[in-house]
């Protein structure tokens, strides 16, 4: 039977622990407004630390490169983006899953809004950082979530549509209200869209989605 190490010594192990990740999460934070502002070739890792209130030295204890903390940050937005994706696997009906899926989305694009632009700039210079987590990780998710989306037209709860159009039709739309934050700030008098306009715009993303997708009736 292993020892049980003593209470003293492990409260203090998960003070340690708690400190460390509360560290890390200050850094990634600072490391995404970094990014977002300068891009990864004019973003450096001094002036991430005097973002995150440290020196450069603790800085590189936690993370060693700037391309790794640029690769935590990018791999740590879109794996938000693919949690939000977990009602596809309970019992709920299509529409249900979606309509939770399309709404997190949203939710995500207004509460971290850099770290989309970031994803964004990323993908369109042709993703040399993270192409190989998105040939991994995102396509092993689009192949699992393609094949719910296809029982789901099989079972007449969707019409037919290949399931990678949807999703890219569902990113397009929800990544907007991050990516092209100004544009809606300058349609909407110069300010940014209040709690009620943004509900009401997640509700009507998602209706108009999911009504062009629901099957035809008669």
């Amino acid at each position: 039977m292993p020892l049980r190490k003593p209470r003293a010594e492990g409260e203090k192990a998960e003070r340690g622990s708690a400190a460390r990740a509360e560290v890390e999460e200050l850094i990634l934070r600072a490391a995404e407004a970094e990014f977002a502002e300068k891009g990864y070739e004019g973003a450096t890792t001094s002036a991430i630390a005097a973002r995150a209130g440290l020196p450069k030295a603790n800085l590189h204890y936690y993370v060693a490169t700037k391309e790794a903390l640029y690769r935590r940050v990018v791999e740590g937005v879109v794996e938000a983006w693919l949690a939000e994706a977990r009602s596809f696997d309970g019992e709920a009906s299509a529409a249900e899953a979606l309509a939770r899926y399309i709404a997190g989305k949203m939710d995500l694009a207004r509460a971290r809004p850099l770290g989309s632009r970031i994803f964004a700039r990323e993908v369109m210079s042709g993703a040399p950082v993270v192409r190989g987590f998105l040939e991994t990780t995102l396509a092993d998710w689009v192949r699992d979530r393609g094949a719910v989306v296809e029982g789901w037209i099989a079972g007449g709860q969707l019409r037919p549509i290949e399931p990678r159009v949807l999703f890219f039709m569902i990113w397009a739309t929800t990544q907007h209200y991050a990516d092209f934050a100004a544009q809606i700030e300058a349609l909407n008098g110069g300010a940014p869209l209040d709690d009620g306009a943004f509900a009401a715009a997640k509700r009507q993303v998602v209706e108009t989605i999911l009504r062009g997708i629901a099957p035809e009736r008669g």
